[in-house]
Formats: structure tokens, C-alpha cells, sequence
């Protein structure tokens, strides 16, 4: 029986290989390996692929949730809204900014922060909404732009899992102070080692974080501010400049692997992500939910399917958030006992599909 695995990045990266093996010995070549002139064609690239103003390539994602947080210089301790269903790193990004996250909990369909109990958790510290695009969707733009423009707080993006999702048919910066990417290699945009990047359309943002992922200096040896050493390296900015003139196509075949899963998969012991958008999310992860989950994992497993989860403690029952512990979050609890991750990614054929399907639908508890 031949395992098929959550993830190949050998076989997702195979079709670039060549093109990148010639950049890599042109970066070489040319001596120069730090926020050269592949670092600027894919800030151009990307910026115009997200329909932004501007793109800032820092060395990872959460130095660019952090970047941004830092540009708004608000007073220490300030209050971020944040989803408390999300990845460590969104959370972890606020505190390294000097500041204090609220969670929030999300909506138990969508898995994303609930935008109706957002106004109830806003106090007068309260300076920004951090949302998160988790698993490759958006929420309701309109709504949270909206809550923003009410309290005056700033809206950013969390876009580490989100790489070109639309929101009624357009990219998304529009609605967002600021966005933060993630390339790490499993992404849907992925790099061969840690990359990320900002954008914006606000150039005080842009003016601000240009110097702060080169130590706060825009001129060598001169610094204006307390900066970071983030910076987005020419070969990682070459595998990025390769696969970005693919990522429709990638982002297409995975919509139409989620759609095939959403039409079907039929078992009463699956909950099935929520598919109002299935043509505008990016799908990143194809994020099911079962009760009995490590019975589910097992099952698949055993008939030749591996998944993951993620992610399988809460943010707020984690040691490094212990303050966070004693917080009863009911549906952030239940989505992180239930949640597995069926494979989906654009090496999966056709034959592999109906097999994640069968075994799927033959499930029981």
C-alpha cells in the first residue's frame, strides 16, 4: 500500500526545479544576496499581484506581523482584538510588539473570529483588530471594516495561509491598513526556507517598515529607528518570483479538489468546512471536523492516507501563554479537539482524490 502523504514538497516543488537551480546560479553569479534586485522585482510582483500600493519582503511572517504592529508605534500595553482560534504566531507577534491580546472567539462554521462579538470585547485601550485569514478564507470585510472605521482602530491582516483569496471577486488589501504574508515552504506560496512580506497601501506603513526590517536604517550606518534584522534574501526572493507566476493555476486546482470534497464527501460523523466561498478561498487547508479524532486519524492512516492537525492545543492552553490559561473559550476548545486537516494540494491526482473521498465517507465511529 503506498502512503499517500499530507504533503510532498519534493513533488509540489519538481515543476520549478530547473527554473530555480538557473536563478539560484545567477544570484550566485552576481555576488549580491541581500534585498537586491530579486528582492525588488518580487515586492513589484507580488505588490501588483495583491492590487497594493506597496510590498516590503522581510524575512518571515511573523517579523512582518510584528513590523507592522511596531509601525503604528501605539502606547505599550494597548489592546490587539485577535482571534483565539489561530496559530501561536499571531498571538506571539502582539506581545513582541510591546502589546496585550484580546481573544476572541471564532465562529464555529467558519472557523474565523467572530465579527459579532467584536464591539463586546473593544475598551479604551483597544487601538486595533488583527484578523486572521485562517486556512485560506476571508470573513465579511464589509462588517469588520466597518467596527474599525467606528472605534477608529486600525484592521490588519494575518494573510500567512491566504495567498490570493478574494472577497467578492477582488483581492483584499483594499480593506486592510496592512497585510502579513508568510512563504514558509509548506504555504500555498511557499519558499524554500522562511520568507515573508508585507503590504500596504499607507506609505508612513511603507516609510516605516523599509527601515525597520534594516535595523530602522534606510541609509548604511544611519539609523532612525530601534529596528529588526529582517530581510527577505535574494534566493529565497527567486524561488518566490518562479512559483508567483503559477500560483493562479495552483490556486484553481486546489479550489476544484476542495469542490470535488465539499460535493463528495457524505458521512453524518464529518463536519465539512463551510463552502459559501469555495471559488474565492484559497484553500490552504481543507479543515474537517470529527469527534472522535485520533480513531479518524488512525482509521485513514491505516488505509493509506496521512493528515494533520492543526492545530491541536488552543493558543490560550499553551505553557508560553500561561497567563492566558485560565480562559474559558468553549468553541476555540472544541475546534482544536475535533479539527484534522485532509490532504489537499495540487500534486494530489485524480485517483488519490477518490480515494481521501471513499475512505472518508466509509468512516464510522
Amino acid at each position: 500500500m503506498t502512503l499517500i502523504p499530507f504533503l510532498d514538497l519534493k513533488l509540489i516543488n519538481k515543476p520549478y526545479s530547473e527554473e530555480i537551480q538557473n536563478e539560484f546560479k545567477r544570484v550566485v553569479e552576481s555576488g549580491w544576496f541581500v534585498l537586491g534586485k530579486s528582492v525588488e522585482h518580487f515586492e513589484k510582483l507580488f505588490s501588483n499581484y495583491n492590487e497594493s500600493t506597496y510590498c516590503v519582503g522581510v524575512a518571515n511572517g511573523l517579523d512582518a506581523l510584528h513590523l507592522i504592529l511596531k509601525s503604528f508605534d501605539f502606547p505599550a500595553n494597548s489592546e490587539v482584538i485577535v482571534p483565539a482560534n489561530t496559530y501561536y504566531a499571531s498571538i506571539l507577534s502582539i506581545q513582541q510588539a510591546g502589546l496585550t491580546p484580546v481573544l476572541v472567539e471564532p465562529n464555529l462554521e467558519t472557523y474565523l473570529l467572530n465579527e459579532d462579538l467584536i464591539e463586546d470585547a473593544i475598551t479604551p485601550q483597544t487601538k486595533a483588530i488583527l484578523f486572521v485569514e485562517l486556512y485560506g478564507k476571508t470573513g465579511n470585510l464589509e462588517k469588520l471594516s466597518s467596527i474599525a472605521n467606528k472605534h477608529n482602530l486600525k484592521l490588519i491582516c494575518d494573510a500567512a495561509q491566504s495567498h490570493g483569496v478574494l472577497y467578492q471577486g477582488n483581492k483584499t488589501s483594499k480593506w486592510f491598513d496592512a497585510q502579513a504574508f508568510s512563504f514558509y515552504p509548506t504555504k500555498n506560496l511557499g519558499a524554500m526556507g522562511d520568507a515573508g512580506c508585507i503590504i500596504t497601501n499607507d506609505s508612513t506603513i511603507y516609510e516605516k517598515v523599509v527601515k525597520f526590517r534594516n535595523y530602522g536604517s534606510s541609509k548604511k550606518y544611519v539609523f532612525e529607528y530601534a529596528g529588526l534584522n529582517s530581510r527577505l534574501d535574494e534566493l529565497q526572493a527567486v524561488v518566490l518570483n518562479v512559483k508567483l507566476a503559477d500560483l493562479n493555476r495552483i490556486t484553481e486546482i486546489r479550489r476544484g479538489i476542495a469542490n470535488r470534497y465539499l460535493i463528495d464527501i457524505k458521512n453524518p460523523a464529518i463536519v465539512l468546512p463551510k463552502a459559501d466561498r469555495v471559488f474565492e478561498d484559497v484553500w490552504h487547508l481543507f479543515t474537517i471536523r470529527v469527534q472522535n479524532r485520533e480513531h479518524f486519524i488512525s482509521y485513514l492512516m491505516q488505509n493509506g492516507v496521512s493528515t494533520d492537525v492543526h492545530y491541536p492545543i488552543a493558543p490560550h492552553k499553551q505553557k508560553a501563554l500561561s497567563e492566558f490559561n485560565g480562559l474559558h473559550l468553549p468553541i476555540t476548545e472544541l475546534i482544536h479537539q475535533q479539527i484534522v486537516s485532509l490532504p489537499l494540494n495540487q500534486s494530489l491526482t485524480f485517483e488519490q482524490q477518490n480515494q481521501i473521498i471513499t475512505l472518508t465517507n466509509s468512516y464510522s465511529q
